[in-house]
């Protein structure tokens, strides 16, 4: 693992998404699988609030079966399915019962390069973990991860010991209000290889 970053404790995690979303850039979250570990650098994120707040969110209407895990404890893993074919993974934040989660939309493979490979056949190196469905397979980790601890095995989630430089933009592909200028919610490193292009969802309001 990288020296510039450094496991943390539950309490890191337990704050409002908004304020985690950036600290998370730059961290490193590996997955171990009987085929062997891959590992990720974090460089795009997306902050989901919660109940009656975010209407982005996936918690906006309440608790569901699907989204109970956003309002339990910090750092263990949301995963939802979406497009009848993507897992999309998510670091829940807050504390229990606020319903705060943060989308993981881009990365970089830094460990396990050819398991990530096989597992991304025909995708370049950049695109391995490039968009948030990528990296969940490049990372080998199914819908039925969802709840898993992200600080425990086969887990390991580190952040980095100084925040990285970051910019921020409207969430991408949010419908209705939630994906507007008033949720400048995208935080992502400036000219990061591992970021996804932005798409602006056609209901979006700006």
């Amino acid at each position: 693992m990288s020296t510039d970053v450094a496991v943390v404790g539950r309490e890191f995690f337990a704050r409002d998404p908004v304020e985690l979303a950036p600290l998370l850039l730059g961290s490193v979250l590996a997955h171990d699988t009987d085929d062997g570990r891959v590992a990720v650098r974090i460089s795009e994120v997306e902050a989901y609030r919660g109940v009656g707040e975010d209407p982005g969110s996936h918690a906006f209407r309440g608790m569901t079966p699907r989204n109970a895990v956003m309002f339990g404890e910090a750092a263990h893993l949301y995963a939802y399915f979406t497009y009848g074919m993507h897992t999309c993974l998510n670091v829940v934040a807050g504390r229990r019962g606020e319903s705060a989660g943060v989308l993981l939309r881009g990365a970089t493979v830094v460990d396990g390069l050819e398991l990530a490979r096989r597992r991304r056949p025909g995708a370049s190196d950049r695109d391995l973990a490039r968009g948030p469905a990528r990296l969940s397979i490049a990372l080998g980790v199914p819908l039925s991860a969802g709840g898993s601890d992200l600080l425990a095995p086969p887990f390991s989630l580190a952040v980095p010991r100084e925040p990285v430089g970051f910019e921020s933009g409207p969430r991408t592909g949010v419908s209705g209000a939630g994906g507007g200028a008033s949720f400048p919610w995208r935080f992502w490193i400036p000219g990061d290889p591992g970021v996804s292009p932005y798409r602006r969802h056609a209901r979006s309001h700006e």
